[in-house]
């Protein structure tokens, strides 16, 4: 154990986000500064996000830019390997940005430290049901969507991590949910499994005359993981005084040049609607509320969810890939190795 095996930003794509951008190198291992609390974390499993495409994009955001030569960031479920630090004892199961490599320093009290996972949680549990993508459907449709029950709940991305645990939450409130998805089989996984009330082929059918004819009293809530055309043809179909949470663009996040914005946001207006976007991070002071009620969720049957697993360390850039060309089923997850 001398080498670390990392994947690093290569060049930044101007399109879609591929293998070609990125360079598998050998490095040192990391040493911790344990004496400091410091420890060093054994990569297991990746997940993968829309989100990481902007981390690429040389621009001011939420979190800077992935630089050049850097691993990519990424969350991940690590274990600790090496520690003097009484909290994370060598062995611990934990959660974090571990990146692109095979090994990675876990600092306590850095911005984002290692979260230890809850005894028994698989790692494809954690980055799933229990990770990121959920956090940001619970806070994102409660706290920014603000459903009341008998609402009528719009989600584009449906059958993705974010999307589905999304519509669940939101059936499970109360509300009459319709999910706007790609492909029967997605389509048939949200009504057969989800319990949608109704879903929406964008690949195979007119988003506009559908909605039309499952809303005909307008949407209260509009989840949006996609941005582009769905969420202009959405805002048609606002009722007055809804809300929109701004989630993703995930239609625009590999285009060359930037699409042009909706021509309709005047509707913001005259119907008064609530446009609102959020970033997951501003509530992690309250994820253990989240996990909590995913938790009895999960264990009272009420929630289904999707894993999609692949493996090996030299497939993650294209693992990534997936994400944008519709492969993935569920939450994107990559296993690099077993806990010891």
């Amino acid at each position: 154990m001398t080498t670390n095996k990392q994947w690093l930003l290569r060049e930044r794509p101007t399109g879609m986000v591929g293998p070609e951008h990125f360079e598998c190198v050998d490095s040192p291992l990391p040493t911790p500064d344990l004496a400091a609390g410091q420890v060093l974390l054994k990569t297991l499993m990746l997940g993968f996000d829309p989100a990481m495409r902007g981390w690429l994009m040389d621009v001011p955001s939420y979190l800077p830019p992935v630089q050049i030569g850097e691993p990519m960031r990424a969350s991940g479920v690590a274990q600790v390997v090496q520690s003097d630090n009484p909290d994370l004892p060598e062995g611990t199961l934990v959660q974090g940005l571990t990146g692109w490599q095979e090994y990675s320093i876990g600092d306590s009290s850095g911005a984002i430290p290692p979260t230890p996972l809850p005894e028994g949680t698989p790692p494809a549990l954690a980055l799933s049901m229990f990770g990121s993508t959920s956090l940001t459907a619970y806070f994102g449709l409660l706290d920014v969507g603000e459903p009341k029950s008998g609402d009528t709940v719009l989600v584009s991305g449906a059958a993705g991590a974010t999307g589905s645990v999304v519509a669940q939450i939101a059936r499970i409130k109360g509300c009459r949910v319709i999910g706007i998805a790609g492909g029967p089989e997605k389509c048939a996984w949200l009504l057969d499994e989800c319990k949608l009330d109704g879903v929406i082929d964008y690949k195979n059918e007119n988003i506009n005359e559908r909605l039309g004819a499952l809303c005909p009293d307008g949407v209260d809530v509009f989840f949006d993981n996609v941005g582009g055309d769905t969420l202009e043809t959405a805002l048609n179909h606002m009722a007055e005084f809804s809300r929109i949470v701004v989630c993703g663009a995930i239609s625009g996040y590999n285009d060359e040049e930037p699409q042009p914005g909706p021509n309709n946001l005047m509707l913001l207006a005259t119907r008064r609607i609530r446009m609102q976007g959020f970033i997951v991070l501003d509530f992690l002071d309250r994820a253990a509320e989240a996990i909590e009620a995913l938790t009895g969720w999960v264990m009272n049957g009420e929630i289904v969810w999707r894993e999609d697993i692949q493996e090996g360390f030299e497939n993650i850039p294209a693992t990534l890939q997936r994400l944008f060309d519709g492969r993935n089923q569920g939450k994107q997850l990559l296993k690099l190795a077993d806990p010891a």
